[in-house]
């Protein structure tokens, strides 16, 4: 039976050869030097340099039993534990999705009309109304053609009025039996082209006059205007793009839900008529955008290729905040949870028979709990079965705890972390 080495009774230690007798009291009071007569040491330098080298081993020997004292102290005290206890909250899984920024209306501005591109009117990049001159287009070709067009119509006006005296003189004439029934047909088929070559020259009046309102460029709607496409003195085209104009307030956001998340938002909202699709946006440096937007457009197919169904969102842009083709994320509420068991993930652990958390009963002691897992609601984790309102649950310091284990609870528990979570993507 091997003796304690931290005890009063001497002790043999072998120092370079030489055995080493030492006697351990509590104040170490005695130390004796045996020299072996297979080794003796004639020089009284090489036994000081014995003694020192037994007293640091003398020194380590006495510190390894303070340190033993120090565990065995140690392993008495329970171990300190984290815990929070149980409650029932209300919690929203969120959603976060990459979207892009649209305008709510973009439009190409194009040429009506061929010609030499003569001004540009607007400063580019400025916002311009409807109705403003944004180009000019050299008028005078334009100009020529409505003049030709009036004088079509005054020819025709006095073909019309021509027509019309050789019809009255007709029908007198066949009143009196001087004109044949066909020759009173003809005179008056004769009117009725000249009628219609005036309606015919007003309508190419009409073209003309609308062409010359072509060479000034207006913008169609509300907007801001993006650069020139073409520069002054270029030749166009009919159709030939000149710039385009973008509406910015508001803004439509386009972002896509998995096929997943799509049938639970529309589950959720069937049961839940508070979930009305408002959602929030997150710039790009993870901040919030400050305004509400709302879902105006939900997608009445899944895309094939991606698996995932297309929506688009409405936020007001009063400030130009937001910028067309921008990237962003979209947080949506895809449901809404009442009086569940939320923990934080890392109090929940895993065993053979499934997922578990340590409870702190009464005693201090350690009950081992399965229980049943819900939805993870971003850091959390919602608990269908296993706990019951009032429980402890550790949430730090499980490592090597066993049930029945003691434990000292810290002073401060965890509280109960706000009710709307993140949900991982």
């Amino acid at each position: 039976m091997s003796s304690n080495p931290c005890s009063g009774a001497p002790h043999t230690i072998f120092m370079l050869g030489q055995p080493l007798r030492v006697s351990l009291s509590p104040f170490f009071e005695r130390l004796t030097f045996m020299q072996t007569p297979q080794f003796p040491f004639r020089s009284s330098q090489a036994a000081a340099w014995i003694r020192a080298l037994s007293v640091l081993a003398v020194v380590a020997l006495v510190s390894a039993c303070g340190s033993d004292d120090k565990s065995n102290s140690a392993e008495k005290t329970p171990p300190m534990v984290t815990v929070q206890e149980v409650a029932l909250s209300d919690a929203d899984l969120i959603q976060e999705y990459p979207a892009r920024v649209r305008g709510a209306r973009e439009v190409e501005v194009r040429a009506r009309i061929s010609g030499v591109l003569q001004e540009r009117v607007y400063v580019e990049g400025a916002d311009v109304k409807e109705g403003d001159i944004l180009f000019r287009i050299f008028p005078e070709p334009m100009q020529i053609l409505v003049k030709q067009a009036e004088a079509a119509k005054s020819n025709a006006i006095a073909e019309v009025k021509q027509a019309e005296r050789e019809w009255e003189r007709a029908k007198q004439l066949f009143e009196r039996g001087a004109l044949s029934a066909s020759e009173r047909d003809r005179t008056q088929s004769q009117l009725d082209f000249a009628r219609a070559g005036l309606d015919e020259a007003d309508a190419l009046l009409d073209e003309a006059k609308l062409n010359l309102s072509y060479t000034n460029v207006r913008a169609p709607m509300d907007g801001s205007a993006s650069l020139e496409v073409v520069p002054e003195g270029s030749v166009l085209a009919v159709g030939a793009l000149l710039t385009t104009l973008v509406k910015q307030d508001p803004v439509h956001v386009i972002f896509a839900l998995p096929e997943r998340d799509a049938a639970m938002q529309r589950a959720a909202q069937i049961e839940d008529d508070t979930l009305n699709g408002a959602v929030t946006m997150l710039m790009a440096d993870g901040s919030e955008y400050p305004r509400t937007g709302s879902i105006d457009f939900t997608s009445s197919s899944i895309d094939n290729a991606t698996g995932s169904i297309t929506l688009r969102a409405v936020f007001d842009n009063p400030d130009r905040q937001l910028i067309p083709g921008q990237f962003v994320r979209i947080r949506l509420v895809l449901k809404h949870f009442t009086d569940q068991v939320l923990l934080p993930s890392e109090a929940v652990g895993a065993s053979g028979e499934g997922p578990q958390v340590l409870v702190v009963n009464d005693d201090s002691e350690i009950e081992i709990r399965k229980v049943k897992l819900g939805d993870i609601l971003g850091a959390r984790q919602i608990i269908l079965e296993g706990v019951e309102p009032g429980d402890r649950v550790v949430v730090n310091g499980q490592v090597g705890l066993r049930a029945g284990a003691k434990v000292r609870v810290d002073g401060g528990e965890t509280e109960q972390e706000p009710a709307t979570d993140d949900a991982e993507e």
